[in-house]
């Protein structure tokens, strides 16, 4: 089956390669003309494990190509996926679907051949009823159908996500369209994954709020670690009891500086504004999204109350930038708002990322980026972990201990196990641990 997708960004280009593995015929197309020639030479715009081996195998298998012209793309394409960007609109808060319409009118204007318009970017209730409305009113003669089909990829672990997934969501109304749609996923089949068939609103609403409730079960447990620090408890503890019980589960139940990422923020504020829009309040999730947003600043002061209350003149090292480990996604990162927190007390900070110091340096102004862990630390009065890559987990704490000018360790990842690091002579302060 010919695939087109519209968009090499991270949905588009993870998609389109793992469906070219799946042996469619993939090609992704961007308006980004430099992107595409790097992609073309085998050059990733982006850090996902895995992804640059997946996308040079297909592109030698000759199922997978890179274009910048739409109209050739979409020619006897069976499927066409929309995997455009919808950032929060600047001035409401609202998702910005102007890459989505842009793409739904180009797409108009070059369809000749029956064709499922697939929406694979996260989009509010009701996109996909404006989508089909702008392909129709252009006048094209060809039959289509618009589908809804949001992806469900946690960076780092995208490509496994999409080849192993939870469940395949497909909210369509026409017949055809869903057995288009099962032909797409069919190798996925011989995987039982649950496909479910739903209407295309619901489709559209299941994306967000499965990420709004994700985004809810981690305010929860740091708001939980909270109250640990104050008792006595240990959130771990905590946190493994609460997840044993099946109707909760384990997963998203870690405590630490808050979520951030290219979703959960942007996918709750989005929803906010539908359900206004609806004049649906959605007060659970309003919370969520204030807690969160005050959290992470809330942890630059945990480090400053680390330093003795005062941080003027202070040197503090920030190991691990980016929202999460294996990724190079800066976006709302609680690093972004511990940096500034920490600067506007009167610290210097200092910091390394294995993958996101080239993102960071432009979203975090007066922080020195250097180029490993211990050059971090070195003459520093604190080292902060904000992200918990692997190579962070064994650090050497004796050759860590030599290098600070004061032996403080703030983890805000609980990696580390609090009576060996005390025992190592460091002053430790950790999340929801007394």
């Amino acid at each position: 089956m010919k695939i087109a997708m519209i968009g090499a960004g991270y949905v588009g280009l993870v998609s389109g390669a793992c469906f070219a593995d799946f042996g469619h015929d993939v090609v992704c197309v961007d308006k980004d003309v430099e992107k595409i020639d790097k992609l073309r030479s085998a050059i990733m715009p982006i850090y996902e494990p895995g992804l640059a081996e997946l996308v040079r195998t297909n592109v030698a298998a000759g199922r997978l190509s890179f274009s910048s012209d739409l109209a050739d793309a979409v020619q006897g394409a069976e499927a066409i996926f929309v995997a455009v960007g919808t950032p929060s609109r600047r001035g409401d808060g609202h998702a910005d679907l102007s890459y989505v319409f842009a793409a739904s009118s180009e797409i108009a204007s070059c369809l000749t051949d029956r064709s499922v318009i697939v929406t694979k970017s996260t989009v509010p209730v009701g996109t996909g009823d404006e989508v089909e409305r702008i392909i129709r009113l252009s006048g094209t003669a060809a039959q289509f159908a618009v589908v809804s089909n949001p992806e469900f990829l946690r960076e780092g672990a995208a490509i496994g996500d999409f080849k192993r997934p939870d469940r395949i969501v497909i909210g369509a109304q026409d017949d055809w369209a869903r057995d288009v749609m099962s032909e797409v996923y069919r190798p996925l089949f011989l995987n039982r994954a649950p496909i479910l068939f739903t209407s295309r609103r619901s489709a559209e609403l299941i994306k967000y709020a499965a990420n709004a409730f994700l985004a809810t079960k981690i305010t929860f447990i740091n708001e939980i670690a909270d109250l640990c620090e104050k008792v006595g408890g240990d959130v771990q503890d905590v946190a493994r009891g609460m997840g044993l019980d099946n109707r909760i589960g384990a997963k998203f139940l870690h405590a630490g500086p808050g979520y951030g990422g290219s979703c959960f923020p942007k996918d709750t504020l989005a929803l906010l504004k539908t359900a206004e829009d609806y004049d649906s309040p959605m007060r659970i999730v309003e919370s969520v999204a204030r807690v969160n947003d005050t959290r992470k600043r809330a942890m630059g002061r945990k480090v400053v109350e680390a330093l003795g209350g005062d941080a003027h003149d202070k040197r503090v090292a920030l190991l691990g930038l980016t929202f999460k480990p294996n990724t190079d996604d800066m976006r709302d990162s609680p690093a972004i708002a511990i940096s500034q927190a920490l600067q506007d007390a009167g610290a210097s900070v200092v910091a390394f990322d294995p993958e996101g110091m080239d993102m960071a340096a432009a979203l975090m102004p007066g922080v020195e980026m250097v180029s490993g862990p211990y050059e971090a630390v070195s003459g520093a009065d604190a080292m902060v972990l904000v992200t918990e890559w692997d190579e962070f987990r064994a650090i050497d704490l004796a050759r860590i201990g030599g290098l600070l000018r004061t032996p403080v360790i703030v983890d805000l990842r609980n990696v580390y196990r609090p009576d060996e690091v005390r025992a190592a002579g460091f002053s430790y302060v950790s999340v929801g641990r007394a």
